[in-house]
């Protein structure tokens, strides 16, 4: 008889830890870099203090991925604890990261009669920490891993994320756009407002002049996917939970909301959007 699934993700999910530990998430921690400190996200390092220290540096911290050997170690530990259970690893965009390879990478060293569905979410943040949330729901109601993948496929067509940048700033030193556009972007106050295409690649929706003007086009972005459907929101914030607030009161105005939740961009995204940022992640019930 097969056991219960086993879902696997990491630290990139933005999952806040009491839910991980409510589910029986697994995450594996991708690492961050301050000069010479190395510090294991969420494990060694919360947000709190990485964004106190990001405001401080005067370069950029760099990010890097769990190695095959940190996976393997995670999917060996869930088999001897269930030789029986399937596991499913949810995972942040291949594009973006080499995360998703070493997952892929870690299956491969394992026997053959594992039964590991690694997938690559396309997606960032709590974009696809919502679907790692929903397959732990249904694995601890005792869903099949049928069901569940076909569960969080349907959950990915459902869902829309938006980034809000407060500046083009990180963006320009993570090498994202030149110099002279963020100098410019500076000076107008230009506020990009970032998502991911279905290639899981970060792309620029908009840039809008204000956040006032830029909240407003993200309402009528979510506007042409969700019109007046019921949805579940989740609002998230890197540095300032202010702008991340008028947004969600927004939303509530302006959408059929039935539950709003709250959760903190982790350290890894928080590198690459920078101070300052918001995001909404939306899915329709």
């Amino acid at each position: 008889m097969l056991g219960k699934v086993r879902i696997v993700t990491d630290s990139t999910a933005d999952i806040p830890s009491e839910v991980r530990e409510r589910l029986g998430i697994s995450t594996v921690p991708l690492k961050v870099i301050f000069g010479e400190e190395t510090y294991l996200d969420t494990v060694t390092i919360d947000p709190e203090v990485f964004y106190e220290k990001l405001a401080q540096a005067s370069t950029l911290p760099t990010t890097s991925q769990p190695s095959p050997v940190e996976f393997s170690d995670v999917y060996q530990r869930l088999l001897a604890e269930d030789a029986g259970s399937p596991i499913i690893s949810i995972h942040l965009s291949a594009a973006l990261s080499g995360t998703y390879q070493s997952a892929v990478i870690a299956q491969s060293m394992l026997e053959e009669e594992a039964d590991i569905t690694i997938i690559d979410s396309k997606s960032a943040s709590y974009g696809f920490g919502l679907r790692v949330v929903r397959a732990a729901e249904m694995a601890q109601a005792g869903e099949s891993k049928e069901r569940i993948i076909e569960a969080i496929e349907q959950l990915e067509r459902d869902s829309r994320l938006f980034f809000l940048v407060d500046s083009l700033e990180n963006l320009q030193k993570g090498g994202r756009i030149g110099k002279a556009s963020a100098f410019i972007g500076s000076i107008l106050n230009i506020k990009p407002i970032l998502s991911l295409d279905q290639e899981g690649i970060v792309t620029a929706v908009d840039k809008v002049r204000g956040s006032k003007k830029a909240m407003l086009r993200i309402i009528e972005l979510l506007k042409q996917s969700f019109g007046d459907e019921p949805v579940s929101v989740t609002m998230a914030w890197t540095s300032h939970r202010q702008t991340a607030e008028e947004l969600g009161e927004l939303i509530q105005r302006e959408f059929n909301v039935q539950a709003m939740d709250w959760t903190r961009v982790g350290t890894v995204i928080g590198t690459h959007a920078g101070l300052g940022t918001s995001a909404v992640f939306m899915r329709r019930l």
